[in-house]
């Protein structure tokens, strides 16, 4: 267990070190911890990890990026909550195990390349699921996700509070109960540490199948 400690603050300290997106490594692929499977009303069924439940992770709080990276080098990569009834799954598992906050693979498309006309403006049709590449709908929309009515200004979200001071709410968490809304989906800093959630990544499943031909996944 302390081996497997030291591991994940290795791999924390390097991806803090190199701020790019990792590969995934075939042997943490093939040995990734799996919590829960869920089928969602597709029928597509993936395999999660829940940060807090998982011993020598179960105090790590991360910033977004670096929660992406520790999931993709495993194969998987951040949630992403495509559909209610996956939503539903991933918000019961939070308030079973009494967690504040979490980070999703939810992100608004602010950098180079997002300045499209069907992504303005950025905080209503910027928004979209990194770990899938799935856009999430209008946030004017309430119907289309999960956005809370309320934050530390008490406006719905996303309403990018932090801009301000100069700290873009680019990343998507799902916090419980901190404003006494419920457990809501919320904009968020993406420097802020959580503890996440790492869901099957089909894409990464396949690089690695595809390039390590009998490796059982």
């Amino acid at each position: 267990m302390f081996r497997e400690l030291a591991l994940v603050v290795l791999l924390v300290a390097l991806v803090s070190a190199q701020r790019r997106l990792a590969l995934p490594d075939p042997r943490s692929c093939a040995n990734r911890v799996r919590h829960s499977t869920y089928r969602d009303a597709r029928g597509v069924a993936h395999s999660y990890f829940f940060s807090w439940e998982h011993a020598p992770t179960r105090s790590l709080e991360v910033d977004w990026l670096d929660a992406r990276n520790i999931c993709r080098r495993h194969c998987m990569d951040a949630v992403s909550l495509e559909t209610p009834q996956e939503n539903e799954f991933i918000k019961q598992r939070i308030v079973r195990g009494n967690v504040k906050y979490i980070w999703t693979s939810g992100r608004k498309c602010n950098f180079n390349g997002c300045d499209r006309p069907d992504l303005q403006p950025s905080n209503v049709n910027g928004w979209f699921w990194s770990g899938s590449g799935a856009k999430i709908g209008p946030t004017t929309q309430r119907n289309t996700g999960d956005w809370s009515q309320t934050g530390g200004y008490g406006q719905a979200q996303p309403d990018n509070r932090e801009a301000p001071q100069g700290n873009d709410e680019s990343c998507l968490a799902i916090l419980n109960n901190f404003y006494q809304d419920g457990v809501k989906w919320h904009d968020v800093a993406c420097h802020h540490l959580k503890p996440f959630v790492c869901e099957d990544s089909d894409e990464l499943l396949n690089f690695v199948r595809s390039r390590n031909p009998g490796i059982r996944l």
